[in-house]
């Protein structure tokens, strides 16, 4: 079951802070959309308990899911949507119960200048232009769809990607006219994509949850980790980087 902040925060405090750590490395399994405000929030925990070395994987999170179910060594699992949470709760590998932490709703991205001239969603079905979605089996790709469908939109696409920032790395670099992406995504780009709203009545919000896993190797260091996560510091830092918080 999925619990709010300050329970999480609570819990993890109780189960170990900075100060109980061994000082090995905390391995934390991110969803792509995270790479930018996880590396701040690295650089940050690091300054403040310097004898912890945070290492982020980043991936698609069902690739994630299935690296933790394949029993690769993880200490900390943030997804981008609660489904594939469950699945690796499911499974016995959750210590405790995973914490909402963020919320992401998502945005049309295209190209500086938008040479295309999209306007919106129903512009993905035109097609003469280059579309691109993440893939179904992630949480981008999955929230893309609805998205469309709540438009009544059947869209012409021309590429299915991995995850959101191999999705943004083409928009970005002229390849695709336009694409279906997080706000987040589009702000970490610092201008060199155009972001184009996507009406409330057709978006799709979504929540990140987080968890300490059962089999992390340095438990300690990774309910630190989260503990900070869900900190006043670690929500102004999400607050930086477009994220809403619960």
């Amino acid at each position: 079951m999925i619990v709010g902040l300050v329970a999480g925060a609570l819990v993890l405090a109780a189960c170990g802070g900075a100060g109980d750590t061994t000082g090995d490395d905390v391995l934390v399994s991110a969803a792509s959309s995270l790479t930018e405000v996880f590396t701040e929030i690295e650089e940050a925990f690091e300054s403040a308990t310097p004898e912890i070395d945070v290492v982020l994987n980043i991936g698609g999170s069902s690739g994630l899911r299935e690296q933790i179910l394949a029993g690769a060594p993880a200490d900390v699992f943030a997804s981008a949507n609660i489904s594939n949470m469950d699945l690796v709760a499911d499974a016995g590998d959750v210590e405790g119960d995973p914490a909402i932490f963020a919320r992401n709703r998502l945005e049309i991205a295209v190209p500086t200048g938008n040479p295309g001239s999209v306007t919106g969603l129903a512009d993905f079905s035109r097609d003469e232009l280059l579309i691109g979605l993440c893939a179904e089996d992630v949480p981008c790709g999955d929230y893309g769809r609805q998205v469309l469908q709540r438009a009544d939109v059947v869209p012409s696409v021309d590429t299915e990607e991995p995850n959101v920032r191999a999705l943004l790395t083409k928009i970005e670099a002229g390849e695709l006219d336009a694409g279906i992406v997080y706000v987040t995504d589009v702000v970490s780009t610092g201008g060199d994509v155009d972001g184009i709203e996507i009406s409330d009545d057709d978006n799709v919000y979504a929540d990140y949850p987080i968890a300490v896993l059962t089999d992390a190797p340095n438990g300690d260091a990774a309910a630190a980790f989260m503990a900070f996560v869900l900190s006043d510091e670690g929500r102004s830092i999400l607050a930086d980087h477009g994220f809403g918080l619960p």
